[in-house]
């Protein structure tokens, strides 16, 4: 069963609280999605390390409901 983006959201910001999100919904399939993470909690971090903070608020749908997700991290400054 797909993934709501709304549930990708707010599982995000339940990981990284301080975290702007935005969802987009790249088939319409609710299968297929990328996401832009803005989080001061990246600072210092390498993309890896920011992916799998992501990925760990997201308690393990990765793969399973959430089929593919394309991540952009960066932190405020690199706005």
């Amino acid at each position: 069963m797909p993934m709501d983006a709304r549930e990708i959201e707010r599982l995000i910001r339940e990981g990284l609280p301080d975290a702007n999100v935005v969802i987009e919904d790249l088939r319409g399939d609710g299968d297929h999605y990328a996401a832009r993470v803005v989080s001061a909690s990246f600072t210092g971090k390498s993309r890896v390390q920011r992916h799998q903070m992501v990925y760990k608020a997201l308690n393990g749908r990765m793969g399973g409901e959430l089929h593919a997700l394309a991540l952009q991290t960066v932190t405020p400054d690199e706005i």
